[in-house]
């Protein structure tokens, strides 16, 4: 007689825990009851449920909640190491944040935790090579949670950001495990090196070893520590460098303008024609030489008057000073 095999059903404390606080929700809070049956208990896995909780808060009219729902439902499918890191965040919240009392709260309320996992299903459509989805899932985390972070951002497990308002990881950060960040928090390169940006998958990110433009994040007694930024032995110029240039010939040309002349009449100052005629600047009142500045209509308070006549040196007359010979 065949003997028969028994079948071990997976262990997951951290799920069954989520199941048992929504069960005791439903019964303190009827109201929520709708809410929490079909994030929490409508669902078998805890992967399953953060799929369906990230459709519902970042669906619009560009992308339902079906398209989302299946696009994260296949990231994890596809992707153990995401459900095993959306578990280790859920216990960092709830050692760490003394704000967080119950398992269940993070996958509910917590917008930090949300946002984090909504962004490593961006993170792994970024690794596939589908750049678009990942921008948009990226565009849809910033504009619902406050949180903006690169798809090829690099995070590790164990993370929790706290608030998570004002946090912006670039495209070349790397966080470790076991990371604590509070609000307003930005971490990112220089922007000076191109060459350490690239399209996702392994041909399109170069390798770590060069160092460039990284800024990392480590934890440390306190929380983070400040990122340690790093550069490569190659320095491009990118688009910031011919700006900053033309900014710094245009202040030198401002700035001899406004000299006195050969002839000790001063130069007119540059600046922006107003609709109704004279010169707008930044100056107010009397200027130099004799040149006057009056005040102007509503939305031009320093633009000066037209001059009088010649601009003359030494100070304006009276009305009742006596004409000149």
């Amino acid at each position: 007689m065949p003997k028969e095999r028994l079948k071990m059903s997976a262990v997951d404390p951290v799920w069954d825990r989520i199941r048992d606080e929504a069960e005791a929700m439903v019964q303190a809070e009827p109201l929520l009851g709708g809410m929490v049956h079909s994030t929490i208990l409508h669902h078998g896995a805890l992967e399953r449920a953060l799929a369906y909780r990230q459709a519902m808060k970042l669906a619009s009219g560009e992308m339902s909640e079906q398209l989302l729902r299946e696009i994260a439902e296949e990231a994890y499918a596809a992707d153990p190491a995401l459900g095993r890191a959306a578990r280790a965040d859920l216990v960092a919240v709830y050692d760490r944040d003394p704000a967080c009392h119950r398992l269940i709260q993070p996958v509910l309320y917590f917008k930090g935790y949300q946002a984090l996992q909504a962004y490593r299903v961006a993170h792994w459509l970024w690794e596939q090579g589908r750049a678009d989805m990942a921008y948009f899932l990226q565009m849809r985390i910033s504009e619902m949670f406050g949180v903006d972070i690169h798809p090829a951002a690099r995070v590790g497990q164990g993370v929790m950001i706290d608030h998570a308002h004002s946090i912006v990881i670039g495209e070349t950060a790397v966080v470790g495990d076991n990371v604590s960040m509070l609000h307003s928090v930005t971490l990112g390169g220089t922007g000076m090196l191109a060459h350490r940006r690239g399209l996702g998958g392994a041909a399109g990110r170069p390798a770590d070893e060069d160092g460039g433009g990284r800024a990392r994040a480590h934890r440390g007694r306190g929380g983070l520590r400040p990122a340690r930024r790093q550069h490569g032995p190659v320095a491009e110029r990118s688009l910031a460098e011919p700006l900053r240039a033309l900014w710094r010939a245009a202040s030198r040309s401002r700035i001899a303008a406004r000299k006195p002349g050969r002839s000790g009449r001063p130069a007119p100052c540059m600046g922006a024609l107003r609709p109704g005629g004279g010169l707008q600047t930044g100056r107010g009142g009397r200027g130099p030489a004799g040149w006057v500045r009056r005040a102007s209509p509503a939305g031009f308070p320093d633009a000066p008057s037209a001059p009088r006549g010649t601009a003359r040196q030494g100070p304006r007359r009276s009305p009742g000073d006596p004409p000149r010979a």
